[in-house]
């Protein structure tokens, strides 16, 4: 387990440690503890503005599309799970195959629906082909389904309304596999290239992994830079994961104790 721990963290390190060295070869492992400390990397990122733009919009699209996720996938997992209603199980079942068909067969219809539209280059390309995630559903319905729904009885013969009941009752019962839906979700999107640089065309749009290939240069790459931007984009995920870990650990093992 050691060794697998080195192996997993040797890569993070060593984008940490370049970010930091004013000169290093990249050429070998040692090459990276040549040089000085120093931040000017961090400094020449964010001077600009640009590094700052990429992070607001990956920051605004990651965290709107994960509070989407969290309330429309709880609604239709509670709605699959609870109610009886004409088509419910071919939506479900609907909802299982889009999880079959790999994102890049769908590329081009994305592309020409939201050019059809008229939001390419704009922000709603960016959050509202994704507001919804069929694993999202998934996760929700499989995971209700296993809660008693006495409270919920119980509740409704006190007068409560549905919408009480799913965000008073349910939902809190739901913070498991809540937790799980967010850190996937917005895992997902912070680290989403491909949509971002297809659906947009101007600089003020881009989000941080597209920012980061545009730092690329045709003739050189600043690699430094290019570390220190690597950095920057890892940190939000990190954070994100450490904040929720106990919550995804009881998911997890929730789904192994229910039957």
């Amino acid at each position: 387990m050691s060794l697998i721990l080195i192996g997993m963290l040797s890569p993070l390190v060593y984008m940490v440690t370049a970010s930091l060295r004013d000169v290093f070869s990249p050429a070998s492992l040692i090459g990276i503890f040549s040089g000085n400390l120093t931040l000017a990397n961090y400094k020449e990122v964010f001077a600009g503005g640009r590094m700052t733009l990429f992070v607001l919009n990956s920051l605004l699209v990651a965290a709107v599309v994960t509070a989407a996720n969290i309330v429309f996938c709880l609604m239709t997992g509670y709605a699959l799970a609870r109610k009886r209603f004409f088509g419910s199980k071919a939506l479900f079942y609907s909802a299982t195959a889009i999880l079959m068909i790999p994102q890049h067969v769908v590329i081009i219809p994305v592309f020409i629906l939201i050019s059809w539209l008229g939001m390419y280059n704009t922000y709603w390309a960016l959050i509202l082909p994704w507001l919804v995630n069929p694993l999202g559903v998934f996760l929700m319905k499989q995971y209700i389904s296993n809660l008693p729904d006495d409270c919920e009885q119980a509740a409704r013969i006190d007068g409560a309304g549905e919408f009480t009941i799913l965000f008073k009752i349910v939902m809190p019962l739901c913070k498991p596999a809540l937790a799980v839906l967010a850190v996937q979700v917005f895992l997902t999107n912070w680290n989403s290239f491909l949509y971002p640089f297809i659906l947009t065309s101007s600089t003020e749009l881009y989000t941080l992994p597209v920012g980061l290939a545009m730092m690329q240069g045709l003739q050189q790459m600043e690699l430094g830079r290019l570390m220190a931007g690597s950095t920057i984009a890892a940190l939000p995920v990190i954070i994100v994961f450490l904040f929720f870990q106990r919550q995804i650990t009881e998911g997890i093992t929730a789904g192994a104790v229910k039957g």
